[in-house]
């Protein structure tokens, strides 16, 4: 979640610092939200869950069992590789294409060094043992996803394609003045290699880099078309009765491949919104008509009240009570590699 800090830097002559669009089914003229959706919970709330709430404890470190990966420099053909770094950061290898999710490299999801969650595992993959990135897709602004040090790291290395919605490439350019970026908005797309297409769907969350800019730039989920199949990526969403699953697979019919986050969900009354928890998660593969799942947003970051196993314990529960083999949905551990089976939903 965004800390209290504010955002220094550019400024519009709205009262939106990021974005200055027409009004839309999710976009007021101000601030984004989520169509027949839930807005974020209070500062009120904040101060309730934070002060009267129990967390159950976690361990200062929570190694992976997976060596740091050295991913191939390219994977080919219909082959796809998932690579886990950490919390919702993977590597995508695809049709000769390599995309990053979400990269945070850094040691706290926080808008300082010295306090905010701290990183309890190394990375999976090194930032000087990544291949050649040619895309990132990054899907909202909270620090645990948009990480400025990294992707201005990223940015000198390999000089890779950011595709965010609305509002996120003015953060970015803050640090990385000369990125390239493809900002979008729900259900536009773009073109990232001949043959590969990402699109821009909805997610129910919310944004924020500090106190004064909630839902001032926009959220978003991924589909990658490719040849190899369809991938579906989330980096945060609350569960919202299914509705987005249902209209992805309406829409796309059906992905090879959905990368979901699992985690973070603990106290439902406060994060029900936007995080979904394990069942959820589950109901939304059944639901998107997903072949496979690469689980995320748990084990690397502490954000929330849940032991640091449970979200593991919950979704193999959930996966049993509605006979889905296991390793269907994969909680992934960082160095973790997964060559994902080739048949479709």
């Amino acid at each position: 979640m965004a800390a209290g800090f504010g955002l220094f830097g550019v400024r519009r002559a709205s009262a939106n610092p990021y974005y200055d669009g027409p009004v839309s089914d999710h976009f007021d003229g101000t601030y984004f939200f989520n169509p027949g959706g839930r807005e974020p919970g209070s500062f009120l709330d904040l101060l309730k869950w934070q002060l009267g709430e129990t967390k159950t404890p976690w361990p200062e470190t929570f190694d992976s069992p997976f060596p740091p990966a050295r991913p191939d420099e390219r994977v080919g053909g219909t082959e796809l590789r998932i690579t886990m770094v950490g919390h919702a950061t993977m590597l995508i290898q695809t049709a000769g294409l390599n995309i990053l999710t979400d990269p945070v490299w850094s040691e706290r999801a926080s808008p300082v060094s010295f306090a905010g969650p701290r990183r309890i595992n190394q990375p999976g993959i090194a930032l000087d043992a990544l291949p050649p990135i040619d895309v990132i897709l990054l899907s909202h602004n909270h620090y645990d996803h948009l990480d400025l040090d990294t992707l201005a790291a990223l940015h000198a290395a390999h000089r890779p394609l950011i595709v965010t919605p609305l509002g996120n490439d003015v953060i970015v350019r803050e640090r990385v003045a000369d990125a390239w970026i493809a900002v979008h908005d729900w259900g536009e797309g773009v073109e990232v290699a001949p043959g590969i297409n990402v699109r821009l769907e909805p997610a129910h969350h919310w944004s924020a880099r500090g106190t004064r800019d909630r839902r001032m730039a926009l959220w978003a989920a991924f589909v990658v078309e490719t040849p190899g199949g369809r991938i579906y990526h989330i980096g945060d969403t609350g569960f919202h009765s299914g509705i987005n699953y249902r209209a992805a697979a309406e829409k796309y019919g059906g992905f090879r491949l959905a990368i979901l986050p699992f985690g973070a969900y603990e106290p439902r009354w406060f994060m029900q919104g936007q995080h979904q928890n394990p069942a959820e998660a589950v109901e939304g593969m059944l639901l998107s008509r997903s072949a496979h799942v690469a689980g995320h947003h748990w084990g690397t970051f502490r954000l929330t009240n849940e032991g640091i196993e449970d979200p593991v314990t919950a979704l193999h529960a959930a996966l049993d009570g509605r006979s889905i083999a296991r390793e269907r949905f994969r909680p992934m551990r960082p160095g973790e590699v997964w060559d994902v089976p080739a048949e479709q939903a």
